[in-house]
């Protein structure tokens, strides 16, 4: 077994699931989405990302480029909620929307990750 890849693959999967955690529920509502969850997602997507850097294939620099936009994006959300508790004061709907949805972006980013992730392990079996 390759250590690299095993550790890979879990830093890749368990950046999906944490953002698919703090993104499931009502976008309207802050309350149901966890400020501690947003933070650990952007820290095990900063893991991912910094484990994609040594790759230099093709498939590698597409793995970095996902990576790349569900930093920017989880990093964005995070932005967005301490400008409207902290500077704003004021957390309503449009700021709850815009924090979820910027989430939801990097979810799509690190499932499309996982997806090629997978589908090259799946190649290099055969």
């Amino acid at each position: 077994m390759n250590m690299h890849k095993i550790i890979s693959g879990l830093f890749f999967t368990l950046a999906m699931t944490l953002n698919f955690g703090f993104f499931y529920g009502d976008p309207t509502q802050l309350i149901e989405h966890s400020a501690y969850e947003l933070f650990v997602a952007i820290v095990v997507n900063l893991i991912a990302t910094v484990l994609k850097l040594g790759d230099r294939t093709q498939l590698g620099a597409v793995l970095l480029a996902t990576s790349l936009v569900a930093d920017i994006q989880l990093i964005a959300s995070a932005t967005v909620w301490a400008f409207a508790e902290y500077v704003a004061q004021h957390i309503g709907t449009e700021a709850t929307t815009a924090i979820v949805s910027l989430s939801g972006g990097a979810l799509l980013a690190n499932t499309v990750s996982v997806i090629l992730f997978i589908a090259d392990t799946l190649k290099s079996k055969r």
